[in-house]
């Protein structure tokens, strides 16, 4: 089922649909989902009618998100859900200053895990099906859509969009722009296309809002040897890598192998960008990745690697989540797939809590928004056998739209006391959140979070963002595939790119 808020258009600015980044098929929404969302818009339209608001000028404040958390906590409660909740003030939904204290921004927000394509690269060959799997995807209301525009549905991935979606419409700081599992010559996003973006956004000297990862899958010919130009030319922040992904469907590796693994982290330790990016969990669709290598995905190889190369980052992307794996406490030895793979892998090779292993949450915060009980496991125990120092935000957007939603329902998100006691979780306290925001992934990337702040102080972002203050529009769309047969659409294309 696919969750399309309201007849006349109005959407929630909490985005609870079907939307997936591409790498698993959506997974209908469950009933409680479908009531939060039902709710959320009914109490929407009492509080915008009691403020004198229309609806859409509601939703679009800090007391409309605040509504839509109560609403799903409401909806939560009534199914049973109380491992999680969002920890805000009922009042919150019809008192501006309140909801403003309680969502607004505050913390130093690094996201490290965006994308966009550009529409006119030279992928875009007539016969690519990634055009036309893009062009199914659902994108009425696209900002940047017009009606006389030759790219069409392609014009809501480019970087002006993310731009808006992540820079404007969201509290993001500085962000991290990422790539897709392609052969190099098929790339929706060449390095010098995420250069031009880079470029854009960084548009004032000193600014340094957006960061470039380098695209290095080892079993691919020539991206070792490539890996040079992009530490000298394109100066990229770090390096990202798949483990499923190969030549062939069953060509997946380790990062602790002698043919691939070892070679990866051996040249970029001599280039001296020592911090590896590594997708985990959230299997390839179909045609990138067969069933012989499947097993990639899995952290098996993360403590290996972490061990004998301790002078190396490796930040774990998703944390290992699997869309299809329930999450719950962390059982040693119970062989499960998803985040425990990760604990698992830490515990087994001896790696104690805020060494050199991270986990990130892009696309598995935006799947927890919809479980309370699943979120509290999920951060608990990554909290837990991570470090509080090592867990870092990343959003997978723009395949999601602006990240603000995922950002306002982290920043009051809170696991309930039983499951604390029980499991021995944290609190989720304002100092955590922080480090979590942006802190944490500082400290591999060299960032010195006050120098970000004085160089972006007055730049072209922050003018626009003071411009765009008092007339924000944002869109709260996803826009990734949100039916099995949009995913398909779009797997074929893959596997057609990447052939």
């Amino acid at each position: 089922m696919r969750w399309t808020n309201d007849p006349d258009g109005t959407r929630l600015p909490i985005k609870i649909d079907t939307a997936t980044n591409g790498e698993f098929v959506p997974r209908p929404l469950r009933p409680h989902n479908v009531a939060g969302n039902a709710a959320a818009m009914e109490r929407a339209s009492f509080h915008a009618k009691r403020l004198g608001l229309s609806r859409r000028q509601f939703l679009t404040s800090a007391c409309g998100a605040a509504c839509t958390l109560l609403a799903f906590n409401e909806v939560h409660a009534g199914f049973g859900l109380r491992g999680g909740y969002f920890e805000i003030p009922d009042a919150a939904a019809f008192e501006p200053q309140l909801a403003s204290h309680s969502l607004g921004k505050r913390e130093f927000v690094f996201d490290i895990q965006g994308h966009h394509v550009n529409p006119a690269g030279r992928w875009r060959q007539p016969q690519s099906r990634w055009v036309g799997a893009l062009r199914h995807l659902p994108q009425a209301g696209c900002n940047a859509l017009k009606k006389n525009d030759p790219l069409g549905h392609l014009a809501c991935y480019t970087g002006e969009v993310f731009a808006k979606e992540v820079f404007l419409d969201s509290d993001t700081d500085i962000a991290v722009l990422s790539y897709v599992p392609t052969k190099y010559d098929a790339m929706p996003l060449t390095i010098e296309e995420a250069a031009a973006t880079r470029e854009l956004v960084n548009a004032l000297k000193g600014s340094k809002r957006l960061l470039l990862h380098g695209r290095v899958i080892p079993n691919l010919p020539g991206d070792l040897n490539r890996m040079g130009e992009l530490a000298e030319k394109w100066r990229v922040a770090a390096w990202k890598t798949y483990t499923q992904y190969g030549p062939n469907l069953d060509s997946g590796w380790w990062l602790d192998d002698e043919e691939n693994g070892r070679p990866l982290i051996e040249r970029a330790r001599a280039l001296g960008i020592r911090v590896i990016c590594v997708h985990k969990g959230l299997p390839l669709p179909p045609p990138l990745m067969g069933n012989a290598n499947r097993h990639y995905m899995g952290c098996r190889d993360i403590g290996p690697a972490a061990r004998k190369y301790p002078d190396m980052s490796f930040i774990v992307y998703h944390s290992g989540a699997v869309a299809e794996v329930q999450e719950g406490p962390f059982v040693p030895g119970s062989g499960k797939d998803g985040v425990d793979s990760l604990l698992q892998s830490l515990v087994d090779n001896e790696i104690p809590p805020n060494s050199n292993v991270y986990a990130e949450l892009g696309t598995t915060w935006h799947n927890l928004m919809k479980d309370p009980e699943q979120a509290a496991h999920v951060i608990g125990k990554l909290l837990k056998y991570v470090g509080e120092n090592n867990v870092v935000w990343g959003t997978d957007s723009i395949w999601y739209g602006s990240p603000q939603d995922q950002i306002q329902a982290f920043r009051v998100f809170q696991i309930s006391e039983k499951f604390q006691e029980t499991y021995g979780y944290p609190a989720i306290t304002p100092a955590i959140r922080a480090k979590i925001f942006g802190l944490n992934a500082a400290v591999p990337y060299g960032i010195n979070v006050a120098e970000v702040h004085r160089a972006n102080a007055g730049d072209a972002v922050d003018r626009a963002r003071a411009n765009y203050a008092n007339r924000g529009d944002p869109s709260f769309l996803t826009y990734g595939p949100k039916t099995r047969r949009e995913f398909l659409r779009l797997a074929a294309a893959s596997k057609h790119a990447s052939g």
